[in-house]
């Protein structure tokens, strides 16, 4: 379905589950799409686990752009995204998250959308090779308890355990989680199906 956002429309897929246990937003990174190996197998633990899971396929990749801009702007669009899939699931938890430029966008904007938790696959605590650009206050101002899943093969670097309330790390795994997604998936639908 598609949302209207002060960006530009957003697509959001959004799978149902019977008597979901809460609500899953996804997204992707800045280059990427909503059928990036891990967010699909997260997607299918997630509703195998009793999530209604929506991906979302923000403005900026709709507009063709694989630069998301400014963060506020993203997270304006964003914001609105999630208001509307609120509106649509009522009275579900809502757990958001994303991979790498997408799992920052979710710390950002945990506190503004009420999220109950963030999913955060690859998050990008620095550019390759400037270890001194941390992102981590990013993951540590979500608000709420973030579960992160990284590679331990991740340019972009592996936050530090106490900025995220689980941290997994996976061996061998680098920024696009591809090695063995249904793992990245197992880990996710645990951590929830514990919360839930």
């Amino acid at each position: 379905m598609e949302i209207m956002t002060p960006r530009g429309a957003a697509l959001a897929e959004v799978d149902v589950a019977a008597g979901p246990r809460l609500l899953l937003v996804l997204t992707h990174g800045s280059a990427g799409g909503v059928d990036a190996p891990d967010l699909l197998a997260v997607r299918a633990a997630a509703l195998e686990m009793g999530a209604t899971v929506a991906r979302v396929t923000q403005p900026f990749r709709r507009a063709g752009a694989r630069a998301p801009g400014s963060p506020a702007r993203q997270d304006e669009a964003w914001i609105a995204v999630l208001k509307e899939l609120g509106e649509r699931h009522p009275g579900l938890p809502i757990v958001q998250g994303g991979r790498s430029n997408g799992a920052r966008v979710a710390c950002r904007t945990a506190r503004a959308v009420g999220a109950d938790a963030v999913v955060a696959l690859a998050f990008p605590l620095h550019p390759p090779g400037k270890p001194e650009k941390s992102r981590a206050d990013e993951l540590r101002a979500a608000g709420v308890d973030v579960l992160v899943v990284n590679g331990d093969r991740d340019p972009f670097g592996v936050p530090d355990a106490a900025d995220a309330a689980r941290l997994v790390v996976l061996r061998g795994e680098g920024h696009d989680l591809k090695k063995d997604p249904a793992k990245v998936g197992e880990v996710v639908a645990d951590w929830l199906a514990g919360r839930y």
